[in-house]
């Protein structure tokens, strides 16, 4: 992951989201697999963290044991609903902000998902029509 490359700017860049240009070729499969790894990883790591952000608030906040703050950040996070019902203002008030922030962080993690195979998609889409045009 800390590798980078050099742009036309020579200016070192990541290379954790990096796509090919529209001029270079498909990324051959391995690679592609990697990529689609990648963000994976980083989609995993979004959701663990927005877990871990529902968990505390609903044990710090609203009392909730453990588990059942896991259960209650769980099942917003999925998009299921509270489980428990909360008794505090101060726990009514994350469980609102923390049902809004999960349906912001399911359509990012949607996105991080999604953008490698749009991106394929769409690449070879032009790396066709690039060859239709210089047989004509």
């Amino acid at each position: 992951m800390g590798q980078s490359h050099k742009t036309s700017g020579d200016r070192p860049r990541s290379r954790l989201f990096h796509y090919e240009h529209r001029s270079q070729p498909l990324l051959p499969r391995r690679l592609f697999l990697r990529r689609l790894g990648r963000h994976a990883l980083a989609a995993a790591v979004i959701i663990a963290a927005s877990l871990g952000l529902g968990i505390l608030g609903y044990h710090i906040l609203e009392g909730l044991p453990w588990l059942d703050a896991l259960l209650n950040a769980s099942m917003i996070l999925g998009g299921m609903g509270p489980v428990n019902e909360l008794h505090s203002s101060a726990g009514k008030l994350f469980a609102s902000f923390y049902a809004l922030f999960s349906g912001i962080i399911f359509l990012a993690t949607a996105g991080i998902l999604l953008a490698p195979l749009a991106h394929r998609v769409l690449h070879r889409l032009h790396l066709e029509g690039e060859k239709r045009a210089g047989t004509n």
